[in-house]
C-alpha cells in the first residue's frame, strides 16, 4: 500500500472515529499532495509525499515559533498537534550521529574545504538524504564538518 493510500484510509478511519483534530489535518495533507498533482499533473509517489510532509511540517514548526513569539499559546498548540499528525507519515529517521557520518563522508567524497563548498555538498547531501533526515540537521553538519 503506497503512501497516499494510507494516508486517505486513516482519513476513512479518522472520520469514522469523529477525530476532527486528526481529520482535519489529514485533509490539509491530501489537499497539499492533489494541489501537486494537478499543478504538476503526475502521480506522487512515497517519495514526492514525504516531500510534501516535511514542506508542512516545516510550515508548522515555523508557525509555532511565530505564535510563541505573540504568546499565543492556543495556536502553538494546534499547530503543534498538526505536527504530531504528519510525522506519523514519515519514514524511520537518521540519527544526529549517522547524519554526521553521512556528511562526512560526502565532504570526503567531493574532496570539499571550506564554507565555499557548502552548496556543492548540500546539493549531494539533499539528493542522498531527502526524507530519510531532517534537512536542518543535515545543513549543520554540513557547515560543522566544512567549519572544521
Amino acid at each position: 500500500m503506497s503512501l497516499k493510500d494510507q494516508i486517505t484510509e486513516d482519513m476513512k478511519t479518522a472520520m469514522r472515529a469523529r477525530d476532527s483534530e486528526r481529520l482535519g489535518t489529514i485533509r490539509l495533507l491530501l489537499a497539499a499532495a492533489k494541489q501537486k498533482e494537478v499543478d504538476e499533473r503526475v502521480v506522487l509517489d512515497d517519495v514526492a509525499m514525504v516531500a510534501i510532509i516535511d514542506k508542512l511540517i516545516k510550515q508548522r514548526k515555523d508557525s509555532v515559533a511565530a505564535y510563541l513569539q505573540a504568546q499565543r499559546q492556543d495556536l502553538a498548540d494546534k499547530e503543534s498537534a498538526e505536527i504530531t499528525v504528519l510525522q506519523a507519515y514519515l519514514p524511520q529517521r537518521l540519527s544526529a550521529e549517522e547524519v554526521t557520518s553521512a556528511v562526512q563522508a560526502i565532504v570526503a567524497e567531493l574532496g570539499a574545504k571550506g564554507p565555499g563548498d557548502m552548496g556543492k555538498v548540500m546539493g549531494a547531501a539533499k539528493t542522498r538524504l531527502a526524507g530519510k533526515a531532517d534537512m536542518g540537521q543535515v545543513s549543520a553538519a554540513v557547515k560543522a564538518a566544512l567549519a572544521g
